[in-house]
């Protein structure tokens, strides 16, 4: 007679109990969800009557763990975004206008007052010199301040910048090899702030990949359209604060060097001309929660990190009396008088918000500003109706593929027959356990 040790008979005992264990959840999947849900709403916003009674459907002792959906068995919505890195292109000119100045009015001798040319095609920045005899010394100048290529594909001794001049005009651009590691970096970023846009929401597994080298697959299950996804995903919502030099009613007004023409969200034909550069940005906040204002209307609050805190607090304290405009995607959504120092790193949004816009500004705020604009390129809202045909067919045609196999093992093979049966049952519920345990994605094909 066959002799297997106690050790291993137990050891196969308690494997073979741990996962019925583990599938067995699966099978009472719409009730294990709702307590799920439940008690991660009880974690994040508390307790309340009705969450402790969704909690209660499911035995707290037992394994809640579930094998996920996939998109074409729960519905959801399915998006290919495509990411304008472009944008950066022009964000980086802006960023480098200050150190190309300084280093050029350095240089004032020689070449005497230079200004900015605001008609410069998007993504290059032209300087126009006083002086086109000394545009060989500014081009030096601009040269030196280029750094090294901090990227794995750039080759040796290549820089981020390429500087040409033509007469008066030095024009500055992101070298090829910059571009690509900056377009690599932004598409990085837009992934992962996507991402936890979504996880904001409490969305279970989805499925976001980069395709090519611009473009992002996102698969949600569970949402409701493909729109309400475009909502979520699709907002910049880049924050800045900016010193305000003046308010017009005029759309044509010349901002002036340095400065630049933003609308206001909320009241059509109010036009700020605000300083270009930011004081302030969201990229310096750490926290952002909707609320109410004093007139008990919505509002959104926002916490500054320690830098930004610090920044803030001076500006307030050295600008008493002086408006300083709050812009979102580019349009002013507030330009508050400062009354008086802020020096606790904190501050309230104000503005013609609904308890919904709120909330959902403070969601974007907290999973930070995508770098880039995005494009969709393909949308598409699978029906949960599908979903549930697709999970009764399967359910069927499982069922009966089972029971024929189970009676045409036993009828063939007898007692041994019985034997497989039982072992090809343990199998199905030890792979459903670890899926459980792991948290796998079931697709149909699958």
């Amino acid at each position: 007679m066959l002799h297997i040790a106690l050790w291993k008979r137990v050891l196969i005992l308690a494997v073979c109990v741990s996962g019925l264990l583990f599938s067995f959840p699966n099978g009472f999947y719409s009730r294990v969800e709702t307590h799920n849900d439940a008690v991660a709403a009880i974690e994040t916003f508390g307790a309340t009557s009705e969450r402790e009674a969704e909690s209660a459907v499911w035995p707290s002792f037992l394994p809640s763990t579930l094998i996920n959906l996939g998109l074409d068995l729960r519905g959801g919505a399915h998006l290919l975004a495509e990411v304008h890195v472009e944008d950066v292109y022009a964000d980086r000119m802006d960023v480098y206008w200050p150190e190309v100045r300084q280093a050029l009015v350095a240089l004032r001798d020689q070449v005497g007052f230079v200004e900015r040319v605001d008609t410069a095609p998007r993504g290059t920045l032209q300087v126009r010199i006083q002086r086109p005899e000394a545009i060989e010394s500014a081009l030096q100048a601009v040269r030196d301040l280029a750094q090294p290529v901090v990227s794995l594909t750039a080759g040796i001794g290549a820089t981020d910048i390429v500087v040409s001049g033509q007469g008066d005009v030095v024009a500055v651009e992101l070298s090829p090899e910059e571009r690509a590691a900056t377009d690599n970096r932004t598409v990085q970023q837009a992934l992962e702030i996507i991402r936890r846009r979504i996880d904001e929401v409490g969305t279970r597994e989805p499925s976001i990949q980069r395709q090519g080298e611009n473009r992002i697959l996102i698969q949600v299950p569970g949402v409701g359209s493909a729109a309400e996804l475009k909502a979520l995903i699709g907002t910049t919502a880049r924050l800045t604060f900016h010193p305000v030099v003046s308010s017009t009613t005029d759309p044509d007004a010349r901002a002036g060097p340095g400065n630049i023409l933003v609308p206001h969200l909320d009241r059509e034909g109010e036009f700020y001309i605000v300083e270009r550069a930011a004081v302030l940005s969201g990229e310096d906040l750490v926290d952002a929660q909707p609320a109410f204002d004093q007139n008990g209307l919505p509002s959104v609050t926002f916490r500054f990190n320690p830098a930004g805190a610090r920044i803030f607090g001076q500006y307030t304290s050295d600008n008493v009396g002086a408006l300083f405009a709050t812009v979102l995607d580019g349009e002013v959504i507030t330009a508050p008088q400062i009354r008086e120092p802020i020096t606790g790193g904190s501050g309230q949004i104000t503005g013609n918000f609904t308890v919904e816009s709120s909330t959902e500004l403070a969601i974007l705020l907290r999973a930070g500003a995508l770098p880039a604009e995005l494009t969709f390129l393909e949308e598409r809202t699978v029906s949960p109706g599908l979903g549930q045909d697709s999970i009764d067919a399967g359910r069927i045609a499982c069922i009966v593929a089972f029971a024929a196999v189970i009676v045409f093992m036993a009828l063939s093979y007898g007692l041994f027959g019985v034997f497989a049966d039982v072992a090809l049952i343990l199998n199905v519920a030890l792979l459903l356990g670890i899926l459980s345990v792991f948290g796998a994605t079931l697709t149909l094909p699958g």
